[in-house]
C-alpha cells in the first residue's frame, strides 16, 4: 500500500496584498466557488520535541464541530512533497490508535502517550478556491491569522497550492501567475516549523546548511535533485535573516548559493540545456549582489575593529573606520534590496520549478539520459577522484602561485569539500567513516588558509579604494589606509605558512571513497 502524499507549494505575502489577490483573473473567475472557514489547529509534541527532531508533525484541527487529525513526515531532500495521513477523530485530543501504519507508529508507546502535550496553535481564516482545467485540479487556499506559543504570537498570511490531480508543472504555472500579480515569496517552512521557531525564540534566525540523505543505488539524476533542493532550502530560508539586517544571514545565503553553484559544476554532464544556463546566470547575479556586504563585514570585524581599538586616536583611523562602516551598511542595503526584489522571488520559484520539472529531468539525448541513470555512488566517486587529483597537483605549488591561481585553487578545494559533504553517506563502513572524519577537517583547513590569503588581497583592494587611490585624499586618510594595508601585508607570511602546512596535512589523508 502506497503512502499518501501531499504535493504543495507555499507562498508568503503581506496581508496588505490580499485585496490585489482578488483582482487576479484566476481568482475572479472562481470567486463564487470559494469556501470560507475558521480553523484552529493545535500541534502536539513532547517537551523534548521528539517528533519535530524526526521531521514529524502531529496536529488536530478544529473546523466547526469536526476534529481532523493529521500526521505529516517531511525530509530535507523534499521541498513540495510530504507523506500525510489524515483522519476525523472524536475529540480535540490525538487518537494514537489511528497512528498505526503511519510514520508516527514507532512512537506509539505508553511513555510517549504520557509525555505528549499541546505545543502551540494556529488560528486562521481560510478561503479555499478550487482551480481546475482540462487535465488537473489544484486546491488554492489563502490563510490569514496567527501562530500562538507560550504567550508569544506571530502573524500568518500565506497561499497554499495543493495538487489534487494532474502534473506538478501546472502547480508551478499557477504559482507564477500569482507571483506576477502580487508581491509573494516562495516559502518552505511549514506552520509547524514556524511554531517551533516561535517557541525557541528563533524567528528570523539564519539557516545553516543541512545534510543531504543520499542512498546508494539512487540515480545520479535524483541525487542531484536532492542536493539542489537542500541548497535552495538554505537560500530561501535565509531571506528573513537578510531582511532583518543580520550579516550571518547574508553569509549563510551565500553559502547556500555557492553550494548550489558547486552542485551545478559537479553534475554539469547531465545539466547541459538552456534552462540550466539561465539559472546559472541568475545565480551569478545574486552572488554579485551579496558579495560586497560579506566582504566589508569580514574587513570590519577582522581588520578595522581590532586596529581601531588599539589606535583610536591615530589621525585618520576613526574617520576611515566610520566611512567603511557606512559602506558596509550601504552594501547590506543593496543585498536586502536584491532579496526583496521581484527578480529574487522569481528566481527562487524558477529554481524550484527547474529542479522538479525542468528539461534536464527528462532529457531527449540518450547519452545524457544514460549518464543520469548511473548510480549516484559511481558518479560521486568519479567526481571526487578527478577533482581531488587536481587539488593534489596544484596544491604542491602553493608557494609559487599568484593570487589569481590561489583563488582558483581555493574554489576547487571548496567544491571538493561541498562534494564530500553531499556524498558523505554514500560510502558506509567504519573505515570510510574514519577516513571521512580525517579528510573533511583537513580539506576545510586548506580552504580556510587559502581563504585567508584571498581575504588579504580583497581587503587591500577595498582599503586602497578608500584611501590610497582616492583623489585628493588627505594625508590623514592616506596614513590610516596605509596602516590597515600594512596590517594585512604583515599577515601574508603567516597565512602562506598555514596554507603550505594545511596542504601537507591534507596530502597525507587517505580518500574515504576509495
Amino acid at each position: 500500500m502506497s503512502t499518501p502524499k501531499e504535493i504543495e507549494i507555499k507562498l508568503g505575502l503581506s496581508p496588505a496584498s490580499l485585496p490585489r489577490l482578488k483582482k487576479i483573473p484566476l481568482i475572479r473567475a472562481i470567486e463564487r466557488s470559494a469556501r470560507r472557514t475558521t480553523e484552529v489547529s493545535v500541534y502536539f509534541d513532547t517537551d523534548k520535541h521528539e517528533l519535530h527532531k524526526k521531521g514529524l508533525t502531529l496536529r488536530v484541527r478544529r473546523i466547526g464541530r469536526r476534529h481532523i487529525q493529521t500526521i505529516k513526515a517531511t525530509g530535507n531532500s523534499r521541498l513540495f512533497e510530504r507523506d500525510e495521513w489524515e483522519s476525523e477523530i472524536a475529540s480535540a485530543q490525538p487518537d494514537l490508535g489511528l497512528a498505526r501504519g503511519t510514520a508516527l507508529e514507532p512512537f506509539i508507546r505508553r511513555k510517549f502517550r504520557r509525555q505528549l502535550k499541546p505545543m502551540f496553535e494556529t488560528r486562521v481564516e481560510r478561503t479555499a478556491y478550487p482551480v481546475t482545467n482540462g487535465t488537473g485540479e489544484i486546491a488554492l487556499t489563502v490563510d490569514r491569522g496567527k501562530i500562538e506559543a507560550e504567550g508569544r504570537s506571530a502573524p500568518l498570511c500565506e497561499i497554499e497550492l495543493e495538487l489534487k490531480r494532474g502534473n506538478q508543472a501546472e502547480l508551478f504555472n499557477v504559482a507564477r501567475e500569482l507571483m506576477e500579480a502580487v508581491p509573494a515569496r516562495l516559502e518552505f517552512k511549514s506552520k509547524s516549523q514556524r511554531g517551533y521557531e516561535l517557541l525557541d525564540g528563533e524567528r528570523g534566525a539564519s539557516d545553516q546548511a543541512v545534510g543531504v540523505d543520499l542512498l546508494a543505488g539512487t540515480s545520479t539524476r535524483d541525487g542531484f535533485k536532492s542536493i539542489g533542493r537542500a541548497c535552495l532550502r538554505q537560500i530561501v530560508g535565509n531571506q528573513p535573516a537578510v531582511l532583518k539586517g543580520d550579516p550571518d544571514g547574508v553569509h549563510q545565503m551565500r553559502v547556500g548559493l555557492r553550494r548550489l553553484r558547486a552542485a551545478l559544476s559537479l553534475f554539469a554532464d547531465i545539466l547541459a540545456d538552456s534552462q540550466t544556463a539561465a539559472i546559472k546566470s541568475e545565480l551569478k547575479w545574486l552572488g554579485g549582489e551579496l558579495a560586497l556586504a560579506r566582504e566589508l563585514e569580514v574587513l570590519m570585524k577582522r581588520v578595522v575593529a581590532p586596529l581601531k581599538k588599539r589606535h583610536a586616536r591615530w589621525d585618520g583611523v576613526p574617520s576611515l573606520s566610520e566611512e567603511l562602516a557606512e559602506k558596509r551598511e550601504a552594501a547590506l542595503a543593496r543585498a536586502q534590496d536584491a532579496v526583496k526584489s521581484p527578480r529574487f522571488q522569481a528566481l527562487t520559484l524558477e529554481i524550484a520549478a527547474w529542479l522538479e520539472t525542468g528539461a534536464w529531468t527528462n532529457p531527449r539525448d540518450d547519452l545524457v539520459r544514460n549518464r543520469g541513470d548511473i548510480p549516484i555512488e559511481v558518479s560521486a566517486a568519479e567526481q571526487l577522484s578527478r577533482r581531488w587529483k587536481k587539488i593534489r597537483k596544484e596544491g604542491k605549488a602553493v608557494p609559487r602561485l599568484d593570487a589569481k591561481r590561489r583563488h582558483k585553487l581555493r574554489i576547487q578545494t571548496k567544491k571538493v569539500r561541498y562534494a564530500a559533504e553531499f556524498f558523505a553517506g554514500l560510502f558506509p563502513g567504519k573505515r570510510a567513516a574514519k577516513r571521512r572524519k580525517e579528510f573533511l577537517p583537513a580539506l576545510e583547513s586548506l580552504q580556510d588558509a587559502l581563504g585567508d590569503l584571498n581575504d588579504i588581497v580583497v581587503h587591500e583592494e577595498l582599503i586602497a579604494a578608500m584611501g590610497v587611490r582616492r583623489r585628493r585624499a588627505s594625508r590623514k586618510r592616506v596614513f590610516a589606509a596605509g596602516l590597515l594595508m600594512g596590517h594585512e601585508d604583515a599577515r601574508i607570511d603567516a597565512a602562506m605558512t598555514a596554507a603550505i602546512r594545511a596542504y601537507a596535512d591534507l596530502a597525507k589523508v587517505r580518500r574515504f571513497w576509495a
